[in-house]
C-alpha cells in the first residue's frame, strides 16, 4: 500500500486460509471492501485464475526443483519476464510495467 496506494476492494475465494476473522477485520480497519467469490464460480476472479494456470504450466509443471533456493530463483526470473517483457491481452497488449506507467 505504501508503494501503490490502497486498493478499493480485494476479491478472494473462500479457501481455508481465509476462514479467520483477521482478513475481514483488517479490511474494515483499512476501509477496503472485501468481495467473496461464490463457491464454484472461479470465473468471478478470472484474472487470478488465468495467472494461476499460466504459473502452474510455465513454472511448476515445467521444472523439477532440487531445492527451495532453486524454486525462488526460477520464480524470480519468471516474474521479471512476466511483468516486464510479456504483453498481456487484458492490458491492451502492454506489459504490466508499461500499463502502470500509462495509468
Amino acid at each position: 500500500m505504501e508503494r501503490f496506494g490502497k486498493p478499493e476492494r480485494i476479491r478472494s475465494d473462500n479457501g481455508p486460509e481465509f476462514i479467520s476473522q483477521a482478513l475481514p477485520d483488517w479490511c474494515k480497519d483499512q476501509t477496503i471492501e472485501l468481495c467473496w467469490i461464490e463457491p464454484g464460480k472461479p470465473t468471478q476472479n478470472a484474472y487470478i485464475e488465468r495467472f494461476n494456470g499460466t504459473f502452474r504450466r510455465e513454472v511448476l509443471d515445467a521444472h523439477i526443483f532440487a531445492s527451495i533456493r532453486q524454486v525462488r530463483q526460477t520464480v524470480a526470473v519468471w516474474l521479471v519476464e512476466y511483468n516486464t517483457e510479456r504483453p498481456h491481452q487484458a492490458l491492451q497488449f502492454m506489459t504490466p510495467v508499461e500499463y502502470r506507467q500509462v495509468a
